[in-house]
């Protein structure tokens, strides 16, 4: 019965941000200019957290939030009979960006004790709350500065910080994320359309997430103006400090270091087999056979969320354009959350 209800708050969740985010300001309600207070607090304590990219992640939660495809994904799981405290430790790179974890910590019986990032602090807990409210009181969760006292755990963090976090939750059952980043490989007839859809991949949320792409293969003969052509739709991240910053820091060590890059005012290009590239650049190189490629992802298999490429190119990939619109069933660094959350 609480799982009802709490699938059906979910769907008003879902029905209350669409409303906001299609509603205009002169039309806003009370709880609407509450949600837009922390909006803006949100943006002013972590200034990635743009109102744009922050209403976007809206939309795309709000896009998930349905009765068919929140009983389609749940339908492939047990719901444990033993309710289990699980310690989430949440990652602050993206908006929400745990809240993946969280309603699927409490749609498997569980309660979830959240460790809230110090950048994401605001909107994860009055999306809580408006979600118990239209349970009926039914979404039990805990925000805690400290996880103590809990059954299992779910965290988040850099490679450095998983060292610490394996050997803190060594006695624990846990799944600890890593770094992660996505790939994307190009066939050489790609439309402007398909391109500047592949300019999303790349630059929403200012390249911060582990579903961007970081890195391109292109074909041997495919020239790279093209490219920067149609990323223009994005030429505006320079106008953000903290991006702008990266891209002249990067910039200036490139030319110290005469190192050859190709450059468009706010993105560079830089031909090297490195996955993970800083920010403002991306890596790419040029391959002559699709095996190359497939032996690369193999190779760096866990450290890549995500290869985006046309489906006729024969891999396992998602469509240009839609590396930050993942389904329910999609899980950071490929690991089963809910099949985790069936055993402990």
């Amino acid at each position: 019965m609480n799982k009802e209800k709490q699938i059906s708050g979910l769907c008003q969740l879902s029905a209350f941000l669409l409303n906001f985010l299609d509603r205009t300001p002169e039309n806003y309600n009370e709880n609407d200019e509450e949600l837009l207070l922390l909006l803006r607090k949100s943006e002013i304590e972590n200034s990635w957290f743009t109102l744009e990219n922050q209403k976007f992640a809206l939309r795309q939660w709000a896009n998930l939030l349905t009765e068919e495809k929140l009983n389609q994904w749940l339908s492939n799981y047990k719901t444990p009979v033993h309710s289990k405290k699980v310690g989430l430790i949440l990652a602050g790179n993206l908006p929400m960006v745990g809240f993946h974890d969280v309603i699927s910590v409490v749609l498997s019986n569980h309660i979830p004790m959240i460790k809230l990032s110090s950048k994401d602090r605001q909107l994860l807990p009055f999306l809580l709350r408006k979600w118990n409210e239209f349970s009926e009181g039914t979404v039990p969760f805990q925000l805690v500065e400290k996880l103590e006292d809990f059954d299992a755990v779910i965290a988040t963090g850099s490679n450095n910080t998983a060292r610490y976090l394996e050997y803190y939750f060594k006695n624990h059952l846990s799944i600890i994320r890593k770094n992660r980043t996505s790939i994307a490989v190009l066939k050489g007839d790609e439309t402007e359309a398909e391109l500047q859809l592949l300019a999303e991949d790349i630059f929403r949320y200012y390249g911060l997430g582990c579903r961007n792409v970081t890195r391109l293969f292109i074909p041997e003969e495919m020239k790279v103006d093209i490219l920067f052509e149609n990323f223009l739709n994005f030429k505006e991240v320079i106008n953000h400090h903290k991006y702008a910053n990266n891209y002249e820091y990067n910039r200036a060590v490139y030319l110290l270091n005469q190192v050859k890059f190709w450059d468009n005012n706010f993105v560079m290009l830089k031909e090297d087999s490195d996955l993970f590239s800083p920010l403002s650049v991306i890596n790419f190189s040029r391959y002559s056979s699709i095996e190359e490629v497939e032996q690369f992802i193999r190779e760096n298999e866990e450290n890549i969320q995500a290869v985006v490429a046309k489906p006729e190119l024969g891999l396992d990939s998602i469509a240009l354009g839609e590396a930050q619109n993942p389904g329910l069933e999609v899980y950071a660094d490929n690991v089963d959350t809910m099949r985790f959350l069936e055993v402990i």
